[in-house]
């Protein structure tokens, strides 16, 4: 077995002594073995569970994150580095995406032309929530899925997603408004159309995972400003149909 002191590990994998320690005392990366005079010892084992928390580390992960991630029950490790090489190919479509806004914004202004306005913004991610999605999903196929998906999307085509997205929400609003209760055909009808929306333009987006959605409505307080902004309590009542719709009238469920 190979074994390697700490200061070994520091200066093969470009990581501070100092961090080492630090990942130790977070939980994240414990030294198998220590010597005889107290000194860390690192199996290959060890190093890597090192590369996996760097490839989180490189593409944003806090450490709480990364730790929970590596000490989930059935964690597999190929499994996780497959995960960190989709959101890699997902990063690497959306700054190509942004390589080519930036690229048609210098053509213009050296060419002193005007860009067109429905093009001014192709290519740019304006989602307020990325961030929040990233440290909620980052790691999962569906996220990689999406941002992907969201690289190529057109500024015509998010102004049509945006549109759209707004109708189901004002659609929830007046449905809340006029009494129509959250199991009834019509809110189950509006969580259909809601659930479709994500599975056409983002991601595969199952019963299961819509349900998912729905708790984060209620749970996260910016998604629930959000829709309690548009109607006092919407934030629940959109979450009561999507369970509607997953559960179907009678509660069982079709997901």
């Amino acid at each position: 077995m190979c074994v390697k002191t700490i200061g070994e590990v520091s200066a093969l994998a470009g990581v501070t002594v100092r961090a080492l320690h630090h990942y130790d005392e977070r939980g994240l990366l414990s030294p198998s073995a220590r010597s005889e005079a107290g000194y860390r010892l690192y199996s290959h084992s060890d190093l890597e569970r090192l590369r996996e928390i760097l490839g989180w580390r490189a593409l944003g992960f806090p450490l709480d994150q990364i730790r929970a991630l590596l000490d989930a029950p059935g964690h597999d490790r190929l499994s996780a580095l497959r995960a960190q090489r989709e959101l890699v190919d997902a990063e690497l479509a959306r700054l190509g995406g942004l390589a080519r806004a930036l690229d048609r914004a210098i053509a213009a202004i050296e060419a002193d032309q005007e860009t067109e306005e429905d093009e001014m913004f192709e290519g740019l991610d304006l989602d307020p929530h990325q961030e929040e999605a990233r440290e909620r999903w980052g790691h999962t196929s569906a996220y990689a899925d999406s941002a992907r998906r969201a690289a190529s999307l057109s500024a015509r085509q998010w102004q049509e997603i945006k549109a759209q997205a707004q109708e189901i929400e004002q659609r929830f609003a007046e449905l809340k408004r006029s009494g129509e209760p959250a199991d009834g055909q019509a809110a189950r009808a509006a969580a259909e159309r809601a659930r479709l929306h994500i599975d056409r333009w983002f991601y595969p987006c199952s019963g299961e995972m819509h349900l998912k959605l729905g708790e984060m409505y209620v749970a996260d307080p910016h998604f629930s400003a959000h829709f309690d902004e548009l109607e006092p309590g919407l934030a629940k009542y959109v979450r009561d149909a999507i369970a509607a719709n997953a559960f179907g009238t009678g509660g069982r469920r079709r997901i």
